[in-house]
């Protein structure tokens, strides 16, 4: 257990910050969770968490049930990152947290859409853009709601330990050797992904279980829907038996299982204080011919190209609908009379409700939770709140959103 000494346990010089929340939160006599165990259990037990079961992991709503879709990909996130955690020595309740969340904010439609919101956000006015990890970040903070012990809709308050994670948890940056940060910054600082290293090294553990998690699964997955041949992943397997970079690395079959296997077992032998959490040179390379391979046989390819382009049509046409009715403080109105022709706004109006007090002065005592919109004095607030209600959207829904616009 290389790390004990370094996990974030009470004795740990970081424990007081790592265990911050925003607010105080209750507490039952009768509770045997640590602060990590109630951010799990907050996060599994939120409206967000339950939407990733329809949303893209790299495959648009597949019919079928073998697919993985983001609610598969954030528990294989979670026991990667439990086995290594528990090898090393770190707090595996603190890398279940911080993977159970770490996409709770990720926009429908997978990449592509993240992509799409990240347009539309900037020709909007919304400076920082749309990337995922911070709109996960934003999510846990502002938007997810969770009743309380006296049946009041409150923010998530999760600790900073677990926040931080989220928002520093990017798989798709090729680092090795990760290290924490020391200081507790502000997490509203990151402005891109990968701005700083997580807090904690749990945090960094969970960076790395991130990208192990998703390389050989897409594989799989690309078996199944015919996008990839036994004969392309022969080929895979020929091309990394001669790479002379990878020589001691011994690959006869290549499946999810083998590669995660490969990759938890070499970066527990790897890892140590001085090198930091990180792979061996060969398994770097392993992983870097890997992820090439996916990108030219897998990502690009033509059958996918498809819900890219639906995604770009469907969120574009959903966000121009619902930002025509912006009229300032007159805004309510104009997206109830929209409702007799989009009855989705409905649920729009509903859910905006609860930032945004609509008819009057906003009652942070009635709702226990922020203020986060200026809509009757800004548009881009209102911009902003689109995106942010379009995020949380499954796949499934977005897609029935789109077509009760498009159909008459």
């Amino acid at each position: 257990m290389k790390f004990a000494k370094e996990a974030l346990f009470p004795e740990n010089p970081k424990w007081e910050n790592a265990v911050k929340r925003e607010n105080s939160i209750y507490n039952r006599s009768a509770d045997v969770r640590t602060e990590f165990g109630r951010d799990y259990t907050r996060i599994i037990h939120s409206m967000a968490y339950r939407r990733l079961k329809h949303k893209t992991q790299v495959f648009f709503s597949p019919k079928s049930d073998h697919i993985c879709t983001r609610i598969e990909h954030v528990g294989h996130v979670e026991s990667v990152s439990y086995t290594i955690g528990s090898h090393l020595g770190l707090n595996t309740e603190l890398t279940r947290a911080i993977s159970m969340g770490h996409d709770l904010g990720h926009a429908p439609f997978g990449h592509s859409g993240e992509g799409v919101l990240h347009r539309i956000a900037v020709n909007n006015g919304v400076a920082e853009g749309f990337w995922h990890e911070r709109n996960s970040l934003h999510l846990v903070d502002d938007l997810e709601l969770l009743e309380d012990d006296k049946s009041r809709r409150k923010n998530m308050n999760l600790t900073y330990a677990v926040r931080d994670g989220i928002i520093s948890h990017c798989g798709e940056v090729d680092e090795n050797h990760l290290f924490p940060r020391n200081e507790a910054v502000d997490l509203k600082k990151f402005k891109k992904a990968s701005d700083f290293s997580p807090y904690t090294w749990e945090g960094c553990v969970v960076k790395l279980a991130d990208k192990i998690s998703y390389l050989g699964r897409d594989l799989e997955d690309a078996l199944i829907l015919k996008i990839l041949t036994r004969e392309q992943l022969s080929e895979l397997v020929k091309i990394l038996k001669e790479d002379k970079k990878l020589s001691g690395v011994s690959i006869e079959h290549i499946n999810n299982t083998v590669l995660i296997s490969e990759f938890i077992s070499d970066v527990c032998e790897s890892s140590n204080i001085e090198n930091g959490i990180c792979l061996s040179p060969q398994r770097v390379h392993l992983m870097k011919l890997i992820k090439e391979f996916n990108y030219q046989h897998i990502y690009g390819h033509y059958r996918l190209t498809g819900y890219k382009e639906f995604a770009e049509v469907a969120l574009n046409k959903i966000f121009d609908t619902l930002y025509m009715a912006y009229d300032g403080a007159s805004t309510p109105s104009e997206i109830k009379k929209a409702s007799d022709y989009y009855p989705f706004m409905k649920s729009f109006l509903h859910w905006i409700e609860q930032y945004w007090e609509l008819t009057g002065d906003f009652d942070e005592s009635k709702l226990k939770n922020k203020k986060i919109y200026n809509i009757s004095e800004n548009k881009v607030d209102y911009a902003r709140a689109i995106i942010d209600y379009i995020s949380g959207m499954s796949d499934t829904y977005a897609e029935q959103v789109y077509r009760t616009i498009i159909n008459f």
